[in-house]
């Protein structure tokens, strides 16, 4: 994880990137949600490849979680292979009621067959995402949240299930791709 965070040796600079160092960063809760087969999935016992790309919104969304995702699959067919295979996309909802592990995968499916859907408790939704620093919105009387104001940035989970960087919903397919294959390459 230092690795990722900070560069190679003492002496060099960690590396730019387009996203946001978390210094310390965030641990990841291993509450379990619900994968798209209805299995269950945490973020921090199922994301074990050296880089996992994590955004909570919603299918219903009518603008931001669309670019947000159509940006993380351009940026993921942008990468070479030996890259491709150690990234992995989750889209974690925020409107559970809703987004069904059937409906989730129809979502993702639009973007990349590969991306991993995942739902469960909008409580346990909330306490993943708040181990990252991921708004839900504003609680509504009834117990939900407004699911149109949650967080909108990406966050990067490494192998050692710590969040050490994060990018806004302004990052492009192509300074996505440039910083995987930096974090990559400075895990390896």
């Amino acid at each position: 994880m230092a690795v990722l965070v900070s560069g190679c040796g003492d002496d060099e600079a960690p590396a730019s990137l387009h996203g946001s160092r978390l210094d310390p960063p965030f641990s990841v809760s291993g509450t379990e949600l619900v994968d798209t087969d209805g299995e269950p999935y945490s973020l921090a016992a199922d994301t074990d490849r050296p880089l996992t790309l994590v955004f909570f919104g919603y299918t219903h969304c009518p603008d931001i979680c669309q670019v947000v995702m159509a940006n993380l699959a351009s940026a993921i067919k942008r990468l070479d292979e030996a890259d491709r295979e150690q990234v992995e996309v989750v889209f974690v909802t925020t409107d559970p009621e809703r987004d069904t592990g059937p409906a989730l995968r129809r979502y993702l499916d639009r973007f990349d067959t590969t991306f991993v859907g995942v739902t469960g408790d909008l409580d346990d939704i909330d306490e993943v995402g708040s181990s990252i620093a991921v708004g839900m919105g504003e609680q509504l009387p009834s117990g939900g949240y407004e699911v149109d104001a949650h967080s909108t940035h990406v966050t990067g989970i490494d192998a050692d299930d710590e969040a050490p960087v994060y990018w806004s919903q302004e990052t492009s397919s192509a300074e996505f791709a440039d910083d995987v294959h930096t974090l990559l390459g400075a895990a390896r």
